[in-house]
């Protein structure tokens, strides 16, 4: 008798394995949409797919050439670095897909980058390289995890469970849970691919039986109790999307972030950290603000207290530079601002300042600090930006002292300052090469007649505060130009209406482009004097409106020096005012106290830094960290139990194939499945009394029952050979595949005959786990008493 198929005329089916490939792809690339939330513009999604589609290609291309099972995943990930190599080494790479020491170090550099950028933007986020390169390899991990479980192991409903990490992380991050449009479409291919498995493979494994006994057998139909393949496939796709839906929707958003964490960003790719200049508008119009901070100051006017500096450009987006953390900076001795001559007067101060909310890694000092007492934990400071950071603490709760210089620069000095920069100054000139032609044209225009780099600043800043220009924080939302990146100043300059972080971004990017190095510093404002006089000095309150961001431009001989752009928050610095020439810094901070109206205080410019987030009660990136955790902790566990089980089935399945001791191994699949589907297996029972029960399973005790109930019936005559037969008798080779085929073939029958209830548990929970292997043990079946 021929083969089924085998007929004239009719088609042959193709291998399982590349239609199951396609639906795999087809269901990663719609999982990974979830995340156009988070992310701007549309090349992160085709590189991530490009990454996946790669992955998945080569693994099934591999396994059409005859790869081991045993080695597709290390394959896999073989396949996954060169990729990224190709993609992201910036050809140091041999060959340019084999990585070289070079290619890791600028992996290295990249993921840091990459790390600081998800801390410090928010949603939706600039794909800078360092994101793209993390998603790219995320992707590319997510592929060979869905080929593992679905091709490999053969249980392609726990593939579903990898796509769905960046359909559900989303929900937990924006407001407003998981987008039901993705989880919808994810549905509706996690679906597709659970019945091109069950159809394609069925259809290949009919048409190309393992070799065996010369016995022709047909493939016929078992009627099934409960849901066929495709309400079944339904039924597990439903579950896994609802429960992904309602999980994100019960789970709150992850607060805190950027400026409210450590190095870390636990599993989650994106914390719900927020740019220091994105979300700016969303903080300027909540009207109800919480307390920040309070001090108190020996200085003649109370003073900004800066957080960081952004002096870095990421594409088009201001970002806070990367630097490695040097034990030796600790804040108990802190060195002189970068640039700072003897020739500037100087005046020493104290400020004692109590933590009230405020949970960042930054701590708000008065500029020019010289030594910080009383701090817990690990505190360093950076003289570039004369900053101070931890990478393992937070400010909440901290009350600390500040020595600091209050420095006193006059406009002559700033005029005579030179314009030999040093090369670490020399690089913040640095400019995105596609920014607006706007930008350079109105600063050519603004300082047309400046003598010198100084006046060029001062017109700036008065350019910028004067008539043409307002204050408003409603318009850039309405027009679609919020943030504080070349693009956003660019618009800015064009509808010149915006809150301070247009306005400090603007005069930043302006100064650059006329060589006048610049950069952003976020902080607060000196806030409010309180009624309370202790020991001879007012209290200040801060509370989050106080958040303000402004722009600092070199000078040599002199450093950096504050400016003040944003139209109608406290007055400009004495030194740009040539009446007020001899000034001290401090009269810049003596405009409007943070009690004044904030819908209408420009003042109020709070630049979010993830501080609004972080004032809040909640565990910020500590939450986050836990949540990804719990999360990533979960995921794993129930993967674990399937998984388990299916190497286990992988592994007997084999040794059945090679021959020695088939039908011992045969026999312990057998009632191992038996027991994951609800039947009992007793240590008493003779396999010829276990064969009689299970004789009566649905899908064995119903016409036409012929098949898996013969096939039954040959392993136990097999087992029982094995058992009573004499001693190293192998078994040949083409009855060994047989018995293989006979197990492939009860086994489904079972599996198929149980309610999906039933099924969904033996997938997931097999209950065999708990049941020792008889074979594995002893080598073989125990005799009978």
């Amino acid at each position: 008798m021929s083969r089924p198929g085998a007929a004239t005329g009719r088609r042959r089916p193709i291998r399982p394995e590349w239609p199951v490939t396609g639906a795999l792809l087809l269901l990663l690339v719609v999982a990974n949409g979830g995340l156009a939330s988070l992310l701007q513009g549309t090349t992160w999604w085709w590189l991530m797919a490009l990454v996946s589609g790669t992955v998945l290609l080569g693994l099934a291309g591999l396994r059409r050439v005859g790869i081991a099972e045993s080695l597709t995943s290390v394959a896999g990930f073989g396949i996954l670095l060169a990729t990224v190599t190709l993609l992201f080494g910036g050809g140091t790479g041999l060959l340019w897909l084999i990585p070289s020491p070079e290619t890791i170090d600028r992996f290295g550099t990249l993921v840091d980058s990459g790390l600081e950028s998800i801390r410090q933007q928010g949603t939706p986020a600039d794909p800078v390289p360092g994101i793209l390169l993390l998603l790219s390899a995320g992707a590319g991990v997510i592929a060979v995890m869905m080929h593992l479980l679905a091709i490999t192991l053969r249980v392609p409903a726990l593939a579903g469970l990898p796509a769905l990490v960046p359909v559900a992380v989303p929900g937990l991050i924006v407001d407003g849970g998981a987008d039901p449009l993705a989880l919808s479409l994810t549905a509706i291919s996690f679906l597709i691919l659970l019945r091109v498995d069950v159809r394609v493979r069925r259809a290949w494994e009919v048409e190309n039986p393992p070799a065996g006994p010369n016995t022709p057998r047909v493939y016929g139909p078992v009627r099934r109790r409960g849901p066929g393949p495709l309400w079944g496939s339904m039924v597990v796709g439903s579950i896994g999307v609802v429960g992904a839906l309602l999980l994100s929707i019960a789970t709150p958003a992850v607060p805190g972030g950027g400026f409210a964490g450590t190095r870390g960003v636990g599993m989650l790719l994106f914390a719900r950290g927020v740019t220091p200049l994105i979300n700016l508008g969303q903080d300027l119009r909540q009207t109800q603000s919480s307390p920040a901070l309070h001090y108190r100051t020996t200085a003649s006017q109370p003073p900004y207290l800066k957080l960081l500096t952004l002096d870095n450009f990421v594409g088009v987006t201001w970002m806070a530079r990367v630097e490695p953390t040097d034990p030796d900076s600790n804040v108990e001795a802190i060195a002189l601002p970068q640039g700072l001559s003897s020739n500037v007067a100087t005046r020493e101060t104290k400020t004692q300042i109590v933590i009230d909310s405020v949970a960042t890694r930054w701590l708000p000092t008065p500029f020019a600090p010289k030594k910080v007492t009383g701090l817990v934990g690990d505190w360093y400071w950076d003289r570039s930006t004369s900053t101070i950071a931890s990478a393992n603490s937070i400010t909440r709760g901290q009350q600390y002292t500040v020595t600091a210089l209050e420095l006193a620069p006059t406009a002559e000095q700033l005029r005579a300052a030179g314009t030999r920069y040093p090369a670490s100054i020399r690089r913040t000139l640095d400019l995105p090469g596609n920014r607006p032609a706007i930008i350079d044209q109105t600063a050519r225009n603004v300082t047309s007649g400046a003598i010198s780099p100084y006046d060029a600043a001062v017109a700036l800043q008065d350019y910028l505060r004067g008539s043409e220009f307002s204050y408003d924080t409603d318009a850039p939302v309405a027009e679609g130009y919020d943030g504080g990146g070349v693009d956003v100043v660019g618009k800015f300059l064009a509808v010149k209406r915006g809150y301070c972080v247009h306005f400090a971004s603007a005069m930043a990017v302006m100064a650059r482009s006329i060589g006048i190095p610049a950069r952003i510093a976020i902080g607060y404002l000196p806030g409010s004097r309180s009624t309370s006089y202790i020991e001879g000095r007012d209290r200040f309150n801060v509370d989050a409106h106080d958040l303000h961001a402004w722009p600092e431009l070199y000078f040599g001989g002199i450093g950096w020096v504050a400016f003040e752009p944003t139209p109608g928050r406290g007055t400009v610095p004495a030194y740009t005012r040539a009446t007020d020439a001899q000034a001290p810094l401090g009269s810049l901070v003596t405009g409007l106290p943070s009690a004044a109206p904030r819908r209408a205080d420009p003042g109020g410019g709070n630049p979010s830094l993830g501080l609004r987030a972080a004032t809040t009660q909640t565990g910020d990136v500590d939450g986050a960290r836990t949540v990804s955790a719990a999360l990533a902790a979960v995921l794993i566990l129930l993967m674990l139990p399937g998984g388990a089980r299916a190497l286990r089935r992988q592994g007997r399945r084999r040794r059945v194939r090679a021959g020695p001791g088939a039908a011992g191994w045969a026999w312990d699949e057998l009632a191992d499945t038996a027991v994951d589907h609800g039947t009992r297996v007793r240590d008493t029972e003779t396999p010829r009394e276990l064969v009689a029960r299970l004789e009566l399973l649905p899908g064995l005790d119903s016409p036409p029952a012929g098949d898996p109930v013969d096939a039954l019936r040959r392993l136990l005559v097999a087992a029982e050979r094995h058992r009573f037969g004499r001693p190293g008798a192998d078994m040949p080779g083409e009855v060994s595949a047989g018995l293989a085929a006979d197990l492939d073939q009860v086994t489904r029958a079972i599996h198929a005959g149980a309610s999906w209830p039933v099924r969904i548990r033996a997938i997931v929970l097999p209950a065999s786990l708990r049941r020792p292997s008889k074979v594995a043990r002893n080598e073989s079946l125990p005799v009978d008493a």
